[in-house]
């Protein structure tokens, strides 16, 4: 019932017309008279048609007038108004009696019978909606006793939970101040963090350059047949060495150093380099290990802890100038819950304790940064414990200082532990000084950097390889899916893809391909998701390097494919 369409059209046979038009799509129900259609409106009804001259004398607005104004708040009752057209327009009485129907849909007549059954979809859908929202607000209504309820409920729980703040008080505090703490700290590592960007961008590009001076150097020491060219040669040679330690530290600190883990005992390490610390420490100072009965494993590279545990020994000698004790020492440490930048789980923690003079407190949050030094001025280059930092980090762990004026410093390295099963690295084949290739084989080259592309190809070329070239990984995976090299020598940090994101795509393309990662920077974790474990040739290096890389890759492609055809 509440879907009927009324019809009031009292005159001629336009009630019998409209109910026609209506037809099968809504049920049109005529009303004669004014009171019949405000009776049929308070049983339901989806809307009204009307003709315009129902409206003229007034009648049935009045009827409707009380009905109109108090609808509820969800209701605003559809009517469509059949109206004459009017050439000199409608009087103001006419337009204010349209008006006082609130919701009306104008059809001027003549009009077609889709104009008007389109018209009266549109009022029932639109009175359909209104239904929804009033059963909705019943909804509602039916759950005011459930509100209440509910309020009173919540209204207990306040007065707990306000209790239970007033007992809090005191931990609120001292949480306060923990935040506080923890704030100063997320600074301090925001910082780090920025500065490790800035200088790991630096020293990628430093590292490029030195790359093409060491090896423009090898090339003239091969190609100069004058005795007196070698000296200058070396000795242009060690700057450059000098230089990729320098660019090393600043890699390491930046935590963009392209690192080779294997498992490690640190043990056994420390044990190994006793002679080489207390060379380093001097002998007013007095070297003590002091390690752990634990299996001490942990998965990192080997030379990079090395240099981290010099660096620290330096450090101490240079805080001792009369000597002092050295000590060296390894413990694991279980945390069961997540700080200061580690996660739960087990560690190896080296300590390294000097009895030396201190450092002031105010200047401890600063001894990571690098650059920093409190060394005289071309004493040092203030990396050295930035270095140590960022190599912790690179490795999944952290560094950490504690000090205090005429009593000594603490550096505290965390490394995770290395899992029970985990196993060695095999140590990589020896190979000849500038191997020659066994049989003619190509080479494609994928280098972004012009320079440094340019001395690799010639020195591939000077071994005996044939050698292809391309500017980005985008030009090199065209070069490969026309012609399979090879073998693939790419970059690693490229501007339209990475070093890894090629060996993929390559791979993708031509199955199987021998390749060699040569980078200064390499983020480990994504190469090894997307590309495997290739074989990694650090810049900047030197053409034994690079002849033995491809020697050795080469090789193992061959042997590779014994086995497979065997």
């Amino acid at each position: 019932m509440e879907l009927r369409v009324l019809i009031h059209a009292p005159r001629g046979r336009d009630a019998t017309v409209v109910q026609g038009v209506l037809g099968q799509a809504h049920v049109g129900v005529v009303c004669d008279e004014p009171a019949q259609l405000l009776r049929c409106i308070n049983e339901g009804a989806a809307a009204a048609i009307v003709t315009e001259e129902a409206l003229a004398d007034g009648t049935l607005i009045r009827s409707l007038s009380g009905w109109l104004a108090a609808q509820p708040s969800w209701s605003d009752f559809p009517f469509i108004v059949l109206a004459t057209k009017q050439v000199a327009g409608r009087s103001a009485e006419a337009i204010q009696s349209l008006h006082r129907l609130g919701n009306v849909i104008l059809l001027e007549r003549p009009l077609n019978s889709e104009t008007l059954l389109s018209a009266a979809d549109a009022a029932v859908r639109a009175r359909k909606r209104q239904y929804a929202t009033r059963q909705h607000l019943d909804e509602l209504s039916r759950t005011r006793t459930e509100v209440e309820r509910l309020n009173s409920q919540l209204e207990a729980r306040i007065l707990e939970r306000t209790r239970e703040l007033a007992s809090a008080n005191d931990r609120l505090m001292k949480e306060i101040a923990e935040r506080e703490r923890a704030q100063a700290a997320l600074t301090q590592v925001q910082k780090m963090e920025a500065i490790g960007r800035l200088t790991g961008g630096i020293a990628h590009d430093f590292n490029n350059l030195l790359h093409v001076v060491n090896m423009n150097l090898e090339l003239i020491s091969l190609y100069a047949k004058e005795e007196k060219v070698k000296p200058v040669v070396d000795r242009a040679k060690s700057a450059a060495r000098r230089g990729a330690k320098l660019t090393g530290q600043l890699l390491s600190f930046a935590r963009s150093q392209s690192l080779l883990p294997k498992l490690t005992s640190v043990n056994k390490l420390l044990l190994g380099m006793k002679d080489l610390l207390e060379i380093s420490a001097g002998s007013a100072v007095e070297v003590k290990l002091d390690l752990c009965e634990e299996q001490a494993a942990v998965v990192v590279d080997a030379s990079q802890l090395e240099m981290a545990v010099l660096n620290l020994a330096v450090n101490s000698r240079d805080a001792m100038p009369d000597g002092g004790t050295l000590t060296i020492s390894t413990c694991t440490d279980e945390r069961s819950e997540a700080e200061e930048h580690l996660e739960p789980g087990r560690y190896v923690v080296v300590r390294v304790t000097d009895t030396g003079s201190g450092i002031p407190t105010q200047l401890l949050s600063k001894v990571f940064d690098p650059f920093f030094t409190t060394k005289p001025l071309g004493s040092g280059t203030g990396l050295g414990l930035s270095q140590v930092y960022g190599f912790a980090r690179q490795s999944g762990g952290t560094a950490s200082i504690k000090s205090e004026l005429g009593k000594g410093t603490t550096v505290e390295l965390h490394f995770p532990a290395a899992p029970a099963d985990a196993q060695p690295t095999p140590e990589p084949s020896q190979a000849p000084e500038i191997p020659a290739p066994a049989a003619p084989r190509r080479i494609l080259v994928v280098e972004d950097d012009a320079d440094v592309r340019r001395v690799i190809v010639e020195c591939l070329g000077l071994i005996g390889y044939a050698v292809t070239e391309a500017p980005n990984g985008t030009e090199g995976l065209a070069a490969i899916a026309s012609s399979k090299p090879d073998l693939l020598v790419v970059d690693y940090a490229m501007p339209d893809m990475t070093g890894a994101e090629v060996i993929s795509k390559a791979r993708a393309l031509v199955g199987d391909l021998p390749v060699i990662l040569a980078t200064g920077y390499a983020d480990m974790a994504a190469v090894e998701r997307l590309a495997g474990k290739p074989a990694i040739l650090r810049k900047p290096f030197d053409i034994n390097s690079l002849g033995t890389a491809v020697a050795n890759a080469l090789e193992r492609d061959a042997e590779r494919q014994r086995v497979v055809s065997a």
